[in-house]
């Protein structure tokens, strides 16, 4: 099953590794933070970057949730398990086929490729291929696009890194006879 733990913004990579210090990998099968991959031009050179997707956020898969719950407990900075009241609720299976849909088995939201058309948006290659529904805006200079989904029983904006290769508009038909 999968559950949702709430962390500091910003330090969900140090509180894996913290976990790692209480031994809860025993309790656990996978303990991550879902990643974006995006290309960003530095001092003229195209450089890839990836950046948290939930920021403050971390996912656990985990078939002993009651154990893994008293070993987290003990590490300070855990803000707290996403439930209801004292219960820990799982993911619903949509919400995980989403997650992996996007991010894979390596929880990277890999870059996608594609182009605009008439004000459209058709991706060819990479993970958003097919789910061009999703995206409601993108950003060609930045090479963001932003998606909305529904996860986690709301609606949630996400981004993911698109690479728009062409912009074709449609030609205006001459009126010369």
């Amino acid at each position: 099953m999968w559950y949702v733990i709430q962390v500091p913004t910003g330090q969900e990579e140090q509180i894996i590794e913290e976990a790692k210090k209480y031994e809860v990998t025993e309790f656990l099968t996978e303990l991550f933070t879902p990643r974006w991959e995006n290309q960003k031009k530095i001092q003229g050179e195209w450089k890839e970057l990836t950046g948290v997707i939930f920021p403050g956020y971390l996912f656990v898969i985990t078939e002993t949730p009651e154990a893994l719950y008293q070993t987290l407990k003990r590490i300070p900075r855990l803000t707290k398990l996403l439930g209801t009241g004292e219960k820990w609720t799982p993911l619903s299976e949509k919400d995980i086929f989403l997650l992996e849909l996007l991010s894979g088995r390596e929880r990277i939201l890999r870059m996608s490729r594609g182009y605009q058309k008439d004000g459209r948006i058709y991706v060819t290659e990479g993970p958003l291929k097919g789910l061009e529904h999703l995206i409601c805006r993108a950003d060609r200079h930045k090479r963001i696009a932003w998606l909305k989904v529904k996860l986690l029983g709301e609606a949630r904006r996400l981004k993911a890194g698109l690479e728009i290769v062409k912009k074709i508009e449609k030609k205006e038909e001459s009126t010369c006879i």
